[in-house]
């Protein structure tokens, strides 16, 4: 037989509560998440009081050496001896109830466990407003070890009270008394722990627990390191608590971790941090290197212990940053993600920031160039589900190839370098499409299209709205401003034999549209609803593109229609990932630039009269003469700046002058008579002039205007590229001013809404100052 690497060692309760007290015996703060529901805890004392036995104890000897520096909330005055592997929620439970100590709650609210007991049938439960009003209850049993009252009064008043009610007998108040006593004298409780040898690493210790544990639940690496850092640096898992609890609403006031990807519990920080602070993933290691032992000769050190927290430290503080953590979500959110709904990996999220925070600290990547790579990177990972499954061993290959870089270009080019690895044209060309084949609501796929839509700026089909208006996850309202709609509803492919709904539900089957075109399409046949709505739509090859219609979808056999949709599909996602790395863009059939190629700047005059106006096309009858006040009017100008500009701030367009919103074409004949001049020269120059007045020389560059006889004729086109950096316009109304094309629409963001805008569409080239965390690569 093997040495025995555990001993028997018997507590009575008090014994156990004076070690936590002291801190001898390891329990977590309180201040950590409870998760026992306060009926458990009623049960625990019911069976207690009746001298069932409530299980074992599972203790781990910790290696401290005298006067080793430890942290905690009640300043407790020694290190603790020992570790609490199994029963920490039955001790959480009797040291809050027995001390009257409030505890957390899932949630993060403090409450405290208030159990009641009624002596007369020894019953216990969860106190109650309608317990507290009954005197036959003892409304709250921790005040039977208030350190401050007096067990006899306590007991004297209860049997008055009950006195005051009814008569009793001499009998029924000796029961009274004698089952206080007993309920008391649960305090001599007797436990009995195993205590396994110090000499067991953490993965042991786990495999014993699962062993001996009924519910055979496998301890993981974070528990034991959260369980460390309450032992050792107590505010900083306080810190980690807090976070989390703050992440979870939003401030009214105050900056905060609030978000709408994320709520985010200790262990997960703890990975970025352990990422940021060793550049490791798996947490194998991580639990020994805290409690200061050198993997080599298998000795423990304080020194060195205390060093490794150190960085743990410092890496920490970076990753509750808050600058840090908003600046994150704004890469995300350039990435196409709008949200917690869209998200269907939190490791992937989680993963992503270790990766920013990497690149910001021990790079120095400027928040431009870091903003954008790692948008490029969570849309790869997301879209590939590169944290999915063996996603430590993953993430550890990953830091691992970054050990030897050494500078900001270096980084950037390694993570593209990853995603060009993991992209290939049989990822877009095979592998997508099949992942597309699916039914779940939550896939990476799906939310991946979602994503591709939201960076093309794309419409939601039928509606003037974009997609990512309408998947704003501040918005919300009675109903979800946008649904998924069964392009065959279900009625219709039922009543032709499809009856499966793993074939109704199909991925490919699902489109978005506002919820009143949902309500209104109900369960039309798309033969019989599609025309309807076709006709109304601006610029349908845009729409079809975007919501990946094959041509004549409303006809096709729906199986057919379903292969031919998912192709589709995974090109909008392409689409959407070569509008991230423009590197990427190929000539291929359905990628960005065949997309491009349905842009305005590659339409005809006569191309885009018959598409009508969209987000990147606008028609204006005139640029100085007003048709309604007959005469020239400031206000015209001013409108064909806003539109120039606004296409500037977002993704260019085109603009036609000489054409009404009806694209009925009216010439330049009126502009010309305002400016003095009949050549198209003099009106080209007096354009120009605008613009440089309006909008400034130096972006004059990002503007060209030409000529074309439409029907005997003359109209102007003025293709706008969009600018790398902000355009404020000047008009009639105001010296400067902000402007965005909004669907088929500009408008004008005042000055909050500009700054924000700014921020996430045009970041300053800002290098970060932070120092490296202390890593070698031999680490």
């Amino acid at each position: 037989m093997a040495a025995i690497q555990f001993k028997q060692v018997n507590y009575s309760l008090s014994t156990l509560v004076s070690q936590i007290e002291m801190g001898t015996l390891g329990l977590p703060d309180l201040q950590r998440p409870f998760v026992w529901k306060p009926v458990k805890v009623r049960d625990l004392f019911d069976s207690m009081y009746r001298g069932y036995p409530v299980g074992y104890l599972l203790f781990w000897d910790n290696v401290v050496e005298p006067g080793a520096r430890q942290i905690g909330t009640d300043g407790k005055q020694l290190a603790p001896q020992q570790l609490i592997v199994d029963g920490q929620q039955r001790l959480t439970s009797l040291y809050a109830v027995i001390k009257a100590q409030p505890v957390v709650t899932s949630d993060f609210k403090k409450s405290r466990i208030r159990i009641a007991f009624r002596p007369i049938d020894e019953k216990f439960e969860v106190a109650n407003p309608a317990i507290e009003k009954d005197i036959d209850w003892i409304a709250d049993i921790s005040d039977l070890w208030d350190p401050d009252g007096s067990f006899l009064a306590f007991v004297k008043n209860y049997v008055g009270r009950i006195r005051e009610s009814r008569e009793i007998t001499e009998a029924e108040e000796l029961a009274y008394e004698n089952a206080i006593q007993r309920l008391r004298d649960v305090i001599n409780f007797p436990f009995t722990a195993l205590s396994l040898s110090s000499d067991l690493d953490e993965e042991m210790v786990s495999e014993i627990f699962v062993r001996i544990n009924s519910e055979g639940v496998r301890l993981n690496q974070a528990d034991f390191i959260l369980t460390l850092m309450s032992v050792f640096w107590e505010k900083g898992r306080r810190n980690l608590e807090e976070f989390c609890r703050d992440a979870r609403t939003p401030s009214d006031s105050s900056a905060s971790p609030f978000n709408y990807f994320i709520q985010p519990g200790p262990d997960q920080l703890l990975r970025v941090a352990v990422a940021v602070a060793f550049g490791r993933a798996r947490l194998q290691h991580v639990y020994s290197i805290l409690r200061g032992k050198d993997l080599q000769t298998k000795e423990f050190s304080s020194e060195r212990r205390d060093e490794q927290f150190g960085l743990l430290q410092k890496a920490q503080e970076a990753v509750l940053d808050l600058t840090n953590w908003h600046e994150f979500f704004k890469a995300v959110t350039v990435s196409g993600y709008r949200g917690s709904r869209m998200v269907a990996s939190e490791t992937n999220l989680m993963y992503g920031y270790a990766m920013w925070l990497i690149g910001r600290i021990d790079f120095g990547v400027d928040l431009a160039a870091l903003r954008q790579v790692i948008a490029r990177w969570f849309y790869m990972c997301s879209v590939t589900s590169r944290y999915t499954g063996s996603s430590e061993t993953q993430m550890e290959a990953d830091l691992a190839r970054l050990r030897n870089l050494k500078t900001a270009d270096q980084f950037v080019e390694e993570l593209d370098r990853i995603c060009g690895s993991e992209l290939t044209s049989d990822f877009w060309d095979i592998r997508l499409p099949n992942d597309l084949e699916k039914r779940s609501a939550r896939t990476p796929a799906l939310f991946s299209y979602y994503a591709a839509l939201c960076v093309l700026d794309a419409k939601v089909l039928f509606s003037q709205m974009t997609v990512a208006e309408l998947l704003d996850p501040a918005v919300k309202g009675k109903k979800s401003a946008i649904e998924r709609h069964h392009l065959y509803p279900r009625a219709y492919l039922e009543s032709i034999g499809v009856t499966e709904l793993r074939d109704i539900n199909q991925i490919a089957n699902y489109a978005l549209v506002e919820w009143s075109d949902n309500i209104q399409i109900s369960d039309s046949p798309p033969a019989t609803y599609y025309p309807q709505y076709v006709h109304a739509m601006s610029g349908p090859e845009e729409m079809s593109f975007w919501h990946a219609l094959p041509e004549s979808w409303a006809q096709m056999e729906y199986g057919s229609f379903l292969e031919a949709r998912r192709e589709k599909m995974a090109k909008v996602i392409k689409a959407g990932w070569e509008m991230l790395n423009p590197k990427a863009t190929s000539v291929e059939k359905g990628g960005v630039a065949e997309h491009l190629s349905h842009a305005p700047e590659h339409w005809s005059v006569e191309e885009l009269l018959e598409r009508k106006e969209s987000a990147r096309v606008e028609f204006k009858s005139s640029a100085r003469w007003s048709y309604k006040r007959g005469e020239k009017g400031k206000e015209i100008e001013d409108a064909v700046v806003k539109t120039v500009a606004g296409f500037m701030n977002r993704h260019g367009g085109t603009l036609i002058i000489g054409v009404d919103d009806e694209a009925n074409v009216l010439g330049l004949a009126k502009d010309l008579t305002t400016i003095g001049r009949d050549d198209l020269d003099g009106y080209e120059n007096w354009l120009t002039t605008l613009f440089e007045v309006s909008i400034g020389k130096p972006r004059l560059g990002h503007i060209t205007v030409s000529f074309v006889q439409i029907e005997g004729d003359e109209v102007a086109r003025v293709d706008v590229r969009r600018s790398p950096t902000p355009v404020f316009s000047k008009t009639s109304e105001a010296a400067s001013a902000f402007f965005v094309r909004a669907g088929n629409s500009t408008r004008e963001l005042n000055a909050q809404e500009a700054h924000e805008y700014i921020e996430l569409h045009f970041v300053p080239q800002v290098h970060s100052s932070e120092l490296r965390l202390g890593r070698t690569e031999e680490e």
